[in-house]
């Protein structure tokens, strides 16, 4: 049931559904239950329970199938290509983080320089 603490109904659902894939409750493959059975479940309405599935999707914890259901996405297992592909992107993110503070000195050289202050 969803509780009155001020956070929307659909981001309870969200977490309950999460924890529940995260536990092994609703493991991979699994199909969630119907949007009716969530309804009930969660006493709210159908639009709140699809807009928890849709954000549910959006982060790719679950994948939709025409006429079959939603279902629990299968995680593929974090190899070493994985890890590299993360080492990659981090020195990536930390040569354009450098770039930018250079380019940030640099334009508030030329800012000092141009708006001087009247003496």
């Amino acid at each position: 049931m969803v509780e009155k603490t001020g956070r929307p109904a659909y981001l309870q659902i969200v977490d309950e559904l999460r924890d529940q894939i995260r536990s092994g409750a609703l493991p991979a493959g699994t199909a969630l239950p119907s949007i009716a059975q969530l309804c009930e479940r969660f006493d709210v309405s159908a639009s709140v329970v699809k807009a928890a599935i849709s954000v549910l999707r959006t982060e790719g914890t679950v994948v939709g199938q025409q006429g079959k259901g939603v279902f629990v996405r299968e995680v593929p297992a974090a190899g070493p290509e994985s890890s590299a592909v993360s080492t990659e992107v981090l020195d990536q993110l930390a040569h354009m983080r450098k770039s930018l503070k250079e380019l940030g000195d640099r334009l508030a050289t030329l800012e000092a320089a141009v708006f001087q202050e009247p003496k």
